[in-house]
């Protein structure tokens, strides 16, 4: 069983690559269509509660995924209850790491 995700902020290991959230609400699509982005998602597939926020990158976004899920449960290795989407041309989420995986 994989435990609860804590509504606790989180601060963001140095290195990671987030795109700047700026203007754009972090469950939108990309401003841009050919512009890739990823985000992170909770259990039922919805925005993470804590990690909100659009990555440049597949890596880079589960790297924070598995900074913060280390840091609240000490858990390095198994399952991590935190999927990743990527933004499609269409302006909507493709799922790309299911929660759990």
């Amino acid at each position: 069983m994989v435990p609860p995700i804590s509504h606790l902020p989180v601060s963001h290991p140095v290195g990671i690559n987030r795109v700047s959230a700026g203007k754009r609400s972090s469950s939108s699509g990309p401003s841009q269509a050919s512009q890739r982005v990823y985000r992170l998602v909770d259990q039922q597939g919805l925005p993470h509660p804590v990690l909100d926020d659009l990555y440049d990158s597949l890596d880079s976004a589960w790297a924070e995924a598995q900074a913060w899920w280390s840091h609240e449960w000490g858990v390095t290795s198994g399952p991590v209850g935190i999927g990743v989407e990527v933004s499609t041309s269409s302006g909507s989420w493709r799922t790309l790491r299911h929660p759990g995986s």
